[in-house]
């Protein structure tokens, strides 16, 4: 085992309405990504420190890059968030470990600061109820 950067991901896929996967990797420059579980404090009056149960699992993402409208980039495949119910099956790849999820994409949101350039903010939740699994 060896520690690595986060830097030449393999694979950062998200799918387009149509549900075809496209890879969006280079529009891309930045990801923050969490699969929290829930927590339900049963702590008893005769405790002096917490007691916890594990309880459901999830899975979020943030996708953060720059404008590019070519056909199959960033912007054909997450501009239809407010016009398409669809599913997105999400699939990062990095070091040869694996994690995909069915998610919804709640947000497409885009700024354009008065330094000039054009990013975007794409928020995804896990959808199906499948536990998220790095494979």
């Amino acid at each position: 085992m060896s520690k690595e950067s986060g830097l030449g991901w393999t694979t950062f896929s998200v799918d387009n309405a149509a549900g075809s996967a496209k890879d969006i990797r280079n529009d891309c420059t930045s990801l923050n990504f969490a699969t929290p579980r829930g927590v339900q404090d049963i702590t008893g009056l005769d405790k002096s420190a917490f007691e916890r149960l594990l309880l459901l699992a999830d899975f979020t993402c943030e996708a953060g890059g720059v404008f590019n409208d070519a056909a199959d980039r960033a912007h054909p495949v997450l501009s239809t968030a407010s016009s398409s119910n669809t599913i997105r099956t999400v699939s990062i790849v990095v070091s040869g470990q694996t994690l995909t999820n069915e998610c919804v994409l709640t947000d497409y949101s885009m700024a354009r600061p008065q330094s000039g350039e054009l990013t975007f903010s794409a928020p995804f939740s896990l959808a199906d109820g499948t536990v998220p699994t790095w494979s």
